[in-house]
């Protein structure tokens, strides 16, 4: 799996759902941050990872 780190989730997310791409986003909120999953046209893995608290910086 990839892991991406991005600053805007939600906005990322809608931005990928308009181009049609199906992304999976976590509903729940984790101490490190919030999450979504999605493929690359192969079927690997990608996560996009928000970070909240010490993590942001």
């Amino acid at each position: 799996m990839v892991n991406f780190r991005v600053r805007d989730l939600d906005a990322m997310v809608k931005q990928l759902q308009t181009a049609g791409i199906e992304v999976e986003p976590d509903p729940n909120e984790y101490p490190n941050g919030r999450f979504a999953r999605l493929s690359d046209p192969e079927g690997n893995a990608i996560e996009l990872w928000q970070p909240t608290g010490k993590d942001m910086a």
